[in-house]
């Protein structure tokens, strides 16, 4: 085994590592099978607590197996060391017990001070160094049993012969363990109660073993007897009780007439049954009937001396129990402690008088004189011989004075003066390093076993640290343990540790656990409470083997992964009982934080006293070698350690209560919990700031003063700030010329006809928006509930969750609610979030009041023009300042310049002052910057940081992030700062707490201008914006796991990939990012490339880099080829819709390029181009008809673009668009060919008639003209293709033609970003029409020739004519609403002279005919063209009939809601109406089917409104309806639903009668029919789920019925 010199000689210290080395060196077992113990992360402690089945059951071969066993008890079972290994003192290989005093007092179990008659051996094959293996027997005098005990006593007791639990005084378990029964994992040394002290506070565990019973040592020290009372079978109470009582006077009496101290414990086993000492327990149903009961016979047994015994006999205490996995069991173990205080004893003996039989078997009392003989009590008068009997009496007499005067002498050797403690300084020190007061930046882990419940008072500092997390090993904490004490007050999330350790990035599990928000509170052996049985708690050795590798990875992920920063991270162990063996998972987390930390520096431990603390740091340091003593309290009780750490709070800086505004100007209070609970608002008090403890202290002036110039330096705005400007002779804060028209514009109330409402303010970037937005907020923090997003990040559901348990803070009744002003931060999906809020309110509000005013500040280069096109009610403010605003700026800096040392230096507040100019920025970012080095780490910071800040707004770097970059490697008590170390440069920098993704501390520059004018600089320095770039790309250091890391990445993917758009508020349109066309216009496209491709390798599993450098390679470069293979690495990384869609773009580029550069050369088409130009249209068509299936089913990925964080996801059309494009392309190419002359008409039409499938290219004539015939040849072989282009274009036509007419954008301010995409659909419609739908004066020419034209050909005609006038599909129809409609008549003349002359009834152009007839109605109600509605309905019903229920033709079921929608008078005996709830449910389903996969960010819309006419005139379409309003006002009284309240719209529509029930809305009819109709506002329904009538007014859209202005 020379392999082992390299292994710890202790097999339990050994790591997965060395077992895995010992299993293939040494024992030379299949790696495989070392694998597969290394894989379930098997440590030498693991190892040891194997049984052959064990590893058996995780695939270990038979053989191996046995070997492995075999081997291991080697180990364990010899003393003998590995020569090379000397025998260390550290790790001792024979216990040595102190006397038991010794133990009680704390000193631990392992001792070198001893003698040698008390050694204990201890056994190589224990679990632990720790276990027993073999103890002194007991030795009982042979004439103990000459005492007899009357009553059938000889029998064992249990719980078989036991049927009424409540009838026993106690009884044990079905089984009893024996030696051989019990596991060497389930034996370890167990520290008894400390000696003649309350035990209420202690618990034992079941089969842990107590020390050796003893003899008398030096009379102070107790002995120790074990009793387990189970010879009481088939025992009735009185004899149960009469056993307790004799055995414990036994002993009482032995220990006085010895002198010596001592305690009796009841429920503790022995050999042969148990090991010796081992605790078993007794079920004790009534305590207090032993208590009563001693105290009765303590009178018998004593009789003269009873006052004297009982001065010296303390009453019973009753020890809990627990099972092995550390939960609450129902047995106790009773000990009595002796102590013969010399006040009661006075050299007197103690006899006691038993009960007993004589020698003819008659009841009879016998005296007894008990002493201590070794470890067991004998009867003195038991010796028959009266010789030997005198002769024992008189040498008990001559000891009695010695013992009395030993004690005595004993007594006054132990020192009664008070130690000197320190630890209640040593505490403050390890929990607040360096400082004298809590830190709260400091993130806390707290370690926790079981606390008695009496304790749980003395963990109130646990909810003053909000510990980050808490890992508890007690698995009924939450039921009654510490768990259940924390959450009283304050919030914590109940988790596992498998929950750290998923798949997911770090990001993703903050969200999920919501941690930084809540505490986090572990169960790291389960918990009893679980159903799920991998979830209950376990025995150590089962633990080590299942869930010691989740725990581990859970330690490595807080320790390592660098979310928690080192300098800030404290770990606590809070140890409230002892750990006493090798095996414990309390031992085995220590050891992992311990590795994963680098030492015990992090690591605090608080010992409930000093006997759990010597254990304790024997354990650790014998399997670490390392002295924990400076990192222990134990000194300390856990009230006094409490009291100490709640004395070190900080003084509050929020009021200590709360309150919220309430209706009738009254207040609530706003309690801890509820605030915990909303993590993602940050809540605005109506005292916020008053009252509080740091303004009554002697730091406030210092606090006051760093408040006021972090906001004057840049840093973002708090509530202090307005709070410290209204003090008395402050200047009020600066109030902006928009915050009145802001004000206004929230104020009235009344005005609001929706519970949720949103109001934008527009606002340039730095301009201070956001400021004026939380101006308004303090405000109004007295009229509103006012509240602020501070996770930009979080779900919409989650916060409409929180916003309105705001709302009903402190509410009992269901009514009168104080509306919520809630404010986000440049938010584009804000709809999204506003019916979030409508569907929660819609629970427990009433829907006509209003809840929710969201205030949504939206950065935008010009914010004018977005107020302008806004159709929601806004405010914008610009970078430019009034001259009223340059007033109040003065006359602030003149306070500045009073309070406040170098104002000139508050660059944010003097860029403002300046009217934001880019002269002052320029000469303040010159000055700061002069001698800056750009080679050091300082420089390189701030030129990435000057890089992103002018690129992506809004974007920083962690503060932790950058102190590693720059050398500060801070301890636990951090010395240097970032400041320190940047100097001047600093200045133009400012630090933020970021709560997006977990809570940090972050850094950017104080302005945007500040930092584009500071690049300027660097770059004058000599390092431009793509060797920045480059840098940032090739350092690693700032790409490891770490909080903020994601962020950066996303910032930095963002700058080289995100667009600009001017619909999305950017100044300009551009190809690449800004960025990128920099580094373009100034290098070049080599640059370019360059940069690209070293992002791929920073980002090598990121799809977009790739996509961005092939469209690089095509747009800029035109290099077909790396473009290509650059699109085909990015759809191997990611193959989604817009990827498919950049592939295509790559050949349709290809195509235009080699089309124009043949044009540019002035050749004309050969067979060879028309080849190469076909396959690339084909390709290019199958990637976008590949981005077209791919769009059906995208995920939304966009994490790299933090500005897109909160866009609306829409449907990808830019495959129809790109197909499309590409079929015009071809169709203009053919027209171009000798073969397909469009100058000659014959051969146009022979193309028409080829592309429309009618004439095959077999058929074309070549003329014996060899390019022609080159030409048909490249045509047949590509037939199937070009034939197919038609129908691709007319279908995706059609797609958009429902896509715009069926569905219109939720978002209204996203309404007109489709515009660019309906222009280019309507040009390329246009083109289409001239090539396959001949206009009419090529009709009538064609006609001429052809004068007689058969009825097919009339029908293909009528069908050319609607198709060219877009009135060939539904959704074409429906536009024509939109339109004057002059040819509507003509149109309806052609469908009916389709549908009259067809062959075969197809059901769209049925519908279409249908449809027709309804909108030539509404144009033109006077013509005589339209079928009657009769007419109508009976060939719906055809319809209907043919096709049932199931249909996917939506359209269909929407004709059917048009026309046979139940009117007053109903006739209940008609099915076609009962039929109506069918059809609507059909329609639902059918539009689900096409168009759910479209609803990212649209809603169906309503064409028609049911009107109060009937037939077809109750038909009303919205084009009527917006007759009746003035053009101006149209789209916001639409959005806003002020239209419903007009009365010319009142006129044309009826209200419809309905019901709520369950929260559901239907129509009620005549016949019991329900309708089902969806509120067109999720918020539109009454909570609580009552049935209530209501009316509305009804739409008609594809999805449905839709309700308008619900009234109860």
């Amino acid at each position: 085994m020379s392999s082992m010199t390299n292994l710890p000689a202790d097999i339990e210290a050994w790591t997965k590592e060395d077992v895995r080395q010992w299993l293939l060196d040494v024992l030379k077992v299949p790696k495989e099978h070392a694998d597969r113990l290394y894989d379930e992360d098997t440590s030498g402690a693991s190892l040891v607590c194997f049984e052959k089945q064990d590893l058996l059951d995780i695939g270990v071969k038979h053989g191996p197996a046995i070997q492995i066993i075999q081997n291991v008890r080697k180990l364990t079972g010899s003393s003998e060391r590995p020569k090379s290994q000397p025998k260390k003192e550290k790790t001792p290989q024979r216990v040595k017990l102190n006397s038991s005093a010794e133990v009680n007092k704390g000193v631990g179990t392992l001792h070198t001070n001893i003698q040698k008659e008390h050694v204990v051996p201890i056994s190589e094959e224990s679990n632990t160094p720790l276990e027993l293996n073999t103890v002194p027997t007991k030795h009982r005098d042979k004439h103990e049993d000459t005492l007899q005990v009357p009553g059938n006593t000889e029998k064992l007791m249990s719980e078989d012969n036991v049927h009424d639990e409540n009838k026993s005084l106690l009884s044990f378990n079905n089984t009893k363990k024996r030696n051989d029964e019990v596991t060497k994992a389930e034996i370890r040394i167990c520290v008894p109660r400390s000696f003649d002290k309350d035990g209420r506070l202690l618990t034992y565990r079941e089969n842990d073993i107590l020390p050796p019973e003893t003899g008398p040592s030096n009379l102070l020290d107790p002995v120790h007897e074990y009793k387990l009372l189970e010879n009481t079978k088939n025992a009735g109470e009185t004899e149960i009780l009469k056993k307790f009582t004799d055995e414990a006077f036994r002993f009482g009496a032995a220990c006085m007439n010895s002198r010596t101290n001592g305690t009796v414990h009841f429920g503790v086993g022995d050999k042969p049954q148990y090991e010796h000492g081992q605790i078993v327990g007794l079920r004790v149903p009534e305590p207090q009937k032993f208590v009563d009961r001693f105290y009765q016979q303590l009178e018998k047994h004593f009789q003269k001396e009873a006052e004297d015994a009982r001065g010296c006999i303390r009453p019973p205490q009753f020890i809990r129990v627990l099972h092995r996995n550390d939960t609450t069991s129902d047995k106790f173990v009773i000990e009595i402690d002796v102590v013969p205080d010399r006040l009661f004893t006075r050299g007197q003996h103690f006899y006691t008088c038993n009960d007993a039989v004589d020698e003819k078997g008659k009841p009879c009392r016998q005296e007894c004189l008990f002493v201590r003989e070794g470890a067991s009590s004998i009867n003195v008068l038991a010796t028959k011989n009266f010789r030997q009997r005198d002769e024992k009496l008189k040498s008990l007499r001559d000891h009695i004075d010695a013992w009395e005067t030993a004690r005595k002498d004993r007594a006054s050797c132990v020192s009664h003066e008070p130690k000197q403690n320190h630890q209640g300084h040593r505490l403050k020190q390890l929990i607040a390093p360096g400082r004298n007061t809590l830190d709260n930046s400091f993130h806390y882990i707290v370690v926790i076993n079981k606390c008695h419940q009496d304790l749980l008072k003395n963990l109130q500092f646990l909810k003053e640290l909000r510990p980050f997390a808490v890992m508890d090993f007690d698995p009924e904490s939450n039921l009654s343990g510490s768990c259940s004490f924390f959450r009283e007050d304050h919030i914590a999330n109940l988790h596992y540790p498998r929950m750290f350790n998923t798949n997911d990035n770090i990001p993703i599990i903050i969200e999920k656990l919501n941690l930084f928000r809540q505490t986090s509170w572990v169960f790291c052996n389960g918990q009893t409470s679980e159903e799920n049985e991998s979830d209950q708690p376990l025995q150590s050795s089962e633990w080590l083997k299942t869930r010691a590798g989740e725990v581990n990875d859970m330690v490595n992920f807080l320790g390592r992964s660098g979310i928690l920063k080192t300098s800030k991270l404290l770990i606590i162990f809070l140890l409230h009982s002892a750990v006493t063996d090798m095996s414990s998972p309390l031992l085995k987390t220590f050891c992992t934080f311990y590795e994963a930390l680098q030492g015990a520096e992090n690591i605090v431990c608080i010992c409930k006293d000093s006997s759990v603390f010597s254990v304790w740091k024997d354990l650790v340091e014998n399997r670490l070698e390392t002295d924990i003593t400076d990192k222990c309290i134990h000194e300390l009780s856990l009230q006094e350690v409490n009291w100490t750490i709640m004395r070190m709070k900080e003084p509050q800086r929020q009021s200590c209560r709360r309150y919220l505004p309430s209706v009738g100007s009254s207040s609530v209070l706003l309690t801890e919990k509820d605030e915990e609970f909303m993590t993602v608002l940050d809540i605005l008090s109506e005292n916020e700031c008053e009252d509080t403890e740091i303004e009554n202290s002697d730091s406030f002036k210092s606090f006051k003063k760093k408040t006021e110039e972090k906001f004057y330096r840049g840093g973002k705005v708090t509530w202090w700030n307005f709070y410290l400007s209204e003090g008395p002779g402050c200047v009020p804060f600066i109030k902006r010329d928009k915050f009145d028209d802001l004000y206004n514009l929230i104020v009235p109330q009344e005005s609001y006809r929706t519970p949720c409402v949103i109001i934008n303010l527009f606002h340039y970037p730095g301009c201070g928006g956001t400021t004026l937005a939380m101006h308004i907020l303090w405000t109004m923090r007295r009229k509103f509930r006012c509240a602020v997003v501070k996770n930009s990040v979080a779900l919409s559901t989650e916060i409409a969750v929180q916003v309105s348990h705001l709302q009903s803070c402190g509410k009992e009744e269901q009514s009168n609610y104080i509306p919520v002003l809630l404010l986000v931060d440049d938010w584009d999906d804000v709809e999204d979030l506003q019916r979030c809020i409508l569907n929660v309110i819609r629970e427990t509000r009433k829907h006509d009041c209003l809840s929710v005013i969201i205030l949504n500040c939206i950065r935008t280069q010009f914010p004018k023009d977005s107020s302008c096109k806004s159709r929601i009610d806004n405010v914008y403010i610009t970078n430019k300042l009034s001259e009223k605003e340059k007033r109040f700026f003065q006359e602030k800096l003149k306070e500045i310049e009073g309070e406040h040392k170098k104002p000139e230096s508050f660059y944010a507040f003097m860029i403002m002052k300046n009217d934001f100019s880019e002269e002052y920025a320029e000469k303040v970012s010159k000055n700061v910057l002069k001698g800056l080095d750009v080679s050091s780490k300082v420089g390189q910071l701030l030129s990435f940081l000057a890089l992103l800040n002018t690129y992506v707004v809004g974007s920083s770097m962690s503060l932790s992030l950058c102190e590693e970059f720059v050398g500060i490697k801070n301890a636990l008590c951090q010395r240097e700062t970032l400041e320190d170390r940047m100097s001047q440069y600093f200045e133009l920098l400012t630090c933020f707490d970021t709560e997006d993704y977990g809570k940090y501390q972050s850094v950017r520059f104080l302005h945007h201008e500040f930092a584009k004018h500071c690049l300027d600089v660097i770059t004058e320095h000599g390092l431009n914006p793509r060797e920045i770039l480059t840098n940032l790309l090739h350092c690693d250091l700032l790409y490891k796991s770490g909080m903020g890391k994601d962020v950066l990445t996303q910032n930095i993917m963002s700058m080289l990939i995100t667009r600009h758009r001017k619909e999305l508020g950017d100044d300009k349109n551009t190809l690449f990012s800004p960025l990128v066309e920099q580094i373009q216009k100034s290098e070049g496209n080599d640059s370019v490339k360059a940069v690209l491709i070293d992002a791929t390798k920073r980002f090598d599993k990121n799809a977009t880099v790739p996509q961005a450098l092939a469209r690089h390679c095509y747009l800029k470069e035109k290099d077909f080829e790396s473009a290509l293979e650059w699109a085909k690495d990015a759809q191997r990384k990611m193959n989604n819709s817009y990827i498919a869609d950049t592939l295509g773009q790559v050949h349709k580029s290809h195509l235009k390029y080699e089309i124009e550069l043949a044009q540019d050369k002035g050749e004309s088409i050969r067979p060879e181009d028309l080849e190469k130009y076909i396959k690339l249209a084909a390709d290019a068509i199958e990637a976008f008809k590949e981005s077209q299936e791919l769009a059906r089913k995208d995920e939304y990925d966009e994490n790299f673009d933090q500005r897109n964080k909160r866009r609306l996801r829409t449907y990808n059309t830019s495959g129809y668009i790109g197909a499309i494009d590409v079929a015009m392309i071809i169709f203009g190419v053919l027209r171009e060919t000798p073969l397909f002359d469009q100058k000659d008409e014959h051969k146009q039409r022979l193309l028409l008639q080829f592309l429309n499938n009618v004439f095959p290219a077999s058929d074309f004539r070549a003329n014996d003209n060899q390019e022609n015939k080159e030409f048909v040849a490249v045509v047949k072989n590509h037939e199937q293709f070009l034939v197919s282009l038609k129908p691709q274009v007319k279908e995706g036509f059609e797609f958009f033609e429902n896509y715009f007419t069926y569905l219109r954008p939720r978002s209204i301010e996203r309404e007109t970003a489709e515009d660019r995409n309906k222009k280019k659909i309507s040009d390329h419609f246009q083109t289409y029409i001239q090539i396959f739908c001949p206009s009419g004066e090529q009709r009538k020419s064609e006609r001429s020739s052809k004068p007689i034209l058969n009825l097919q050909q009339q029908i293909e005609d009528a069908r050319r004519y609607l198709e060219r006038e877009r009135a060939d599909t539904f959704s074409g129809l429906l536009q024509c609403l939109n339109e004057n409609g002059p040819q509507v008549e003509t149109i309806v003349e052609k469908w009916k002279f389709i549908v009259e002359n067809s062959k075969r009834k197809i059901l769209s152009e049925q519908t279409n005919f249908i449809l027709a007839n309804i909108v030539l109605h509404c144009l033109k109600p006077k013509s005589k063209r339209f079928k009657t509605y009769e007419e109508l309905l009976s060939l719906l019903n055809v319809a209907l009939q043919e096709r049932g229920t199931h249909s996917s033709c939506t359209e269909l079921y929407y004709l059917s809601m048009l026309l046979l929608w139940p009117s007053e008078n109903i006739n209940e005996n008609t099915t076609t109406y009962k039929n109506i709830c069918t059809y609507v449910s059909s329609i639902k389903k059918s539009f689900g089917r096409r168009f759910s996969h479209m609803c990212y960010a649209k809603n169906a819309t309503s064409h028609f409104y049911l009107g109060k006419n009937k037939g077809l005139r109750r038909i009303v379409h919205r084009r009527k309806l917006d007759q009746t309003l003035d053009k101006d006002e149209n789209t916001r009284l639409w959005w806003s639903g002020e239209i419903w309240k007009k009365p010319e719209v009142e006129k044309l529509l009826h209200r419809v009668k309905g019901k709520t029930e369950n929260g559901e809305l239907h129509v009620t009819c005549p016949g019991n029919l329900k309708i089902p109709v969806r509120p067109v506002y999720l918020g539109g329904i009454r909570s609580g789920g009552s049935v209530e009538t209501v009316s509305f007014y009804l739409g008609f859209s594809m999805e449905g019925p839709v309700a308008y202005d619900i009234k109860y």
